[in-house]
């Protein structure tokens, strides 16, 4: 029986972040992946959705920079080179992958592997001693009674990475994080895009200010959407709708998130990533497997969110709606009020804050860069930065940061 210090089933970034820190630790380490190495964040996830998402702004913002001065003209949109790009991208970091995972001496079997107890695996016959044992396994796509998928009509987020032509419309279930970067995809492409929603609200995990402001945004981009409706009823290619209306989309998105792969968990074993049924999202996996590797703690309540395309969206903390009834401070800032943005030409959005105690307690931007800005914030929360404090920072002239620094003279 092969003896190791540490075995990992799962090598995406959750598996892959604790063997690398791990075995630069000195540990003898096991990683098993059935699959490819890098997981759904980089196979099926983040990586692809963002390669295909970034050609399809310039695409987008290229028959749109009049106003810029620039007319371009005959603009061809070949989708195919836009997936053979996304997969080469894929291929590249996924190689940057395994060359770090060989050069730190962690030995990768490319196999399905079996947990017995809480210090053997089994993979293909052979059984593997482990002090400690890790499960990373994953998630795939949630599959709801009546859209069940048939991977031609009906489509999960791993079928419509592999559409080689694009349809002229789509029905996308869910407005998470997956269904509005879709959303933005295929419009930016001028595919005809609807969104059913079962919440009140797009992006019902958001802070109410934000959704109503993606609402506004999509109805400016001709996005069509319903919320408080689902879907009743399918009819061949027909769609009906709970409220009445009848649809007959090319093709149909599910995206109403992900479910573990890891059904029943062994005593004694760690759970990290999206198997740990917690937060879905790859840098909170990152952040589990650190702890568990290094020790290094972090604060599961300040872990960001952020929704891709333009302008970005980002959120950390607590919602406007979770301090009804509770005394707070709030300030807005219109991304409009700042020289870069119309520089940049990217007016669209806010950054707003919410202050209780002279602390930041929540902030929610819908702004270029939002996934950079909204990390100032975390940061300042995770080492209780008063308001005060921050005001004595000196932002750079001219940026978004700037409307950071805009809002916190907007709180007393």
């Amino acid at each position: 029986m092969e003896q190791y210090n540490l075995g990992i089933i799962g090598g995406g970034p959750a598996g892959y972040t604790a063997a690398l820190h791990a075995a630069n630790s000195g540990k003898k380490v096991i990683l098993f992946e059935k699959d490819n190495i890098g997981g759904v964040c980089l196979n099926k996830g983040c990586i692809p959705t963002k390669s295909i998402l970034h050609a399809s702004e310039l695409y987008y913002k290229l028959q749109n920079c009049k106003d810029c001065g620039i007319y371009a003209g005959n603009i061809t949109l070949y989708y195919s080179k836009i997936i053979e790009r996304k997969n080469a991208t894929i291929e590249k970091l996924r190689k940057g992958i395994e060359l770090a995972l060989k050069n730190s001496k962690v030995t990768v079997v490319k196999t399905e592997a079996q947990i017995i107890d809480k210090n053997t695996i089994n993979a293909e016959g052979t059984t593997y001693n482990c002090e400690k044992i890790i499960c990373a396994t994953g998630s795939s796509p949630r599959e709801i009674k009546g859209l069940e998928f048939d991977h031609k009509f009906i489509l999960s987020s791993d079928d419509i990475l592999n559409l080689t032509t694009l349809p002229k419309s789509i029905l996308i279930i869910g407005s998470g994080a997956i269904g509005i970067e879709w959303a933005r995809i295929f419009s930016n492409f001028g595919v005809e895009t609807i969104i059913v929603e079962l919440a009140q609200h797009l992006t019902p995990l958001a802070d109410i200010e934000v959704s109503k402001r993606i609402e506004r945004i999509f109805k400016t981009r001709k996005i069509k959407f319903y919320t408080q409706t689902s879907v009743e009823k399918i009819e061949g290619t027909n769609i009906t709708l709970s409220n009445g209306e009848v649809l007959t989309p090319d093709v149909i998105l599910s995206a109403v998130g992900r479910v573990p792969n890891h059904k029943e968990k062994i005593d004694g074993i760690k759970y990290i990533g999206d198997a740990s049924a917690e937060i879905q999202l790859a840098h909170f996996a990152i952040k589990q497997a650190i702890e568990s590797i290094k020790n290094i703690p972090y604060k599961k309540d300040l872990t960001p969110s952020v929704i891709y395309g333009t302008p970005e969206i980002a959120w950390i903390g607590k919602r406007e709606q979770d301090l009804e009834g509770q005394d707070y401070q709030k300030s807005l800032t219109l991304v409009s009020s700042l020289g870069k943005a119309h520089c940049d030409n990217e007016t669209e959005g806010f950054i707003k804050l919410l202050v209780q105690n002279n602390q930041i307690v929540g902030a929610h931007i819908v702004c270029a860069e939002a996934s950079s800005l909204i990390q100032q914030i975390v940061i300042a929360m995770q080492n209780e930065i008063s308001v005060d404090k921050l005001k004595e920072i000196c932002f750079a002239h001219p940026t978004y940061s700037e409307g950071i620094f805009d809002g916190l003279f907007k709180i007393n």
